[in-house]
């Protein structure tokens, strides 16, 4: 367990990634091809920014990319990338500024989680509604035929959670990366082809 985890600690050390979560990104990118050239993308929970830098190099000089987190970070990013350190929920006008310009978004993918208290039924429901309060954010920034990707704990509520996106994209996927550590309940919901918002 300890040389699993090891080796994608060390491999985002060598290849200059602040965390190990952006293989999971790169899994998933690779199973499902989130990113092109030249799109907008919103990274939620952002920090500390590998998510952020691999989305930015996959969209290249041409795509923007806005990464909100309540954590600051001391990640330096490229040109195409805005980082704040603001609520993603709340209604900073700063925020709602930076939304506004680059909306509406190709991907829109959290990888927030709640702060565990090691009760297994408390923190799925903070996870699960995390991931609600993202999908409703997405609901209303993402463009038709856009993405997307939110982390979610393993529990009874994310068959719910996940059913509730089919009638709104084109294909709705759970996917367990194999760079999550075996002991993480961590799974991801993976939402294809915005259909656009309900009327």
């Amino acid at each position: 367990m300890k040389k699993y985890r090891d080796h994608y600690f060390l491999k985002a050390k060598q290849e200059n990634y602040p965390a190990r979560s952006v293989y999971k990104l790169q899994e998933i990118d690779k199973r499902f091809s989130l990113f092109k050239s030249g799109q907008k993308i919103l990274d939620l929970g952002a920090a500390p920014g590998s998510w952020t830098l691999w989305a930015a190099e996959r969209v290249g000089p041409s795509g923007r990319l806005l990464g909100v987190d309540i954590q600051e970070t001391r990640t330096g990013f490229p040109v195409n990338v805005r980082f704040l350190c603001r609520d993603v929920f709340s209604d900073d006008p700063n925020l709602m500024a930076a939304l506004a310009e680059l909306a509406p978004f190709d991907v829109v993918m959290s990888d927030m989680a709640p702060s565990t208290t090691g009760i297994k039924f408390t923190d799925q429901a903070r996870s699960l509604e995390l991931c609600e309060r993202a999908r409703d954010l997405a609901l209303n920034r993402l463009k038709p035929g856009g993405h997307f990707v939110a982390k979610i704990f393993e529990g009874p509520d994310v068959k719910g959670f996940t059913d509730g996106l089919r009638p709104l994209f084109e294909s709705v996927k759970g996917f367990k990366p194999k760079s999550s550590r075996s002991e993480s309940k961590e799974t991801f919901v993976v939402a294809l082809g915005f259909r656009g918002r309900p009327e």
